[in-house]
């Protein structure tokens, strides 16, 4: 059995610059150093590190991404999770992600 680690945050919704651009939430700097430190053997491929996301108990399986010019790891945020949700970009959300 893998054991995963478990990371709580708050964070808020953006969207990336393009038009039709991903939603994503940034990963604390903290908390990013981290994991890059701790758990970076892990990345797949373009800083890609499997993981398991919740936001208010819906919880599904996706990936963050290590964003070098950010140094920060981001989660992509689907719209499906969003419409489900009620999301709103800017708008604070609170994470949890296991690794």
């Amino acid at each position: 059995m893998q054991v995963k680690i478990q990371y709580s945050f708050t964070a808020y919704l953006w969207q990336y610059s393009s038009q039709g651009g991903w939603v994503f939430v940034s990963l604390p700097n903290n908390m990013s150093r981290e994991i890059r430190e701790s758990l970076k053997w892990q990345e797949e491929g373009w800083g890609r590190m499997k993981a398991t996301a919740c936001i208010e108990n819906l919880e599904w399986k996706t990936a963050i991404w290590f964003d070098q010019k950010r140094k920060t790891y981001l989660l992509p945020i689907k719209a499906d999770i969003r419409k489900k949700k009620n999301l709103e970009l800017k708008k604070h959300i609170d994470i949890r992600i296991w690794i």
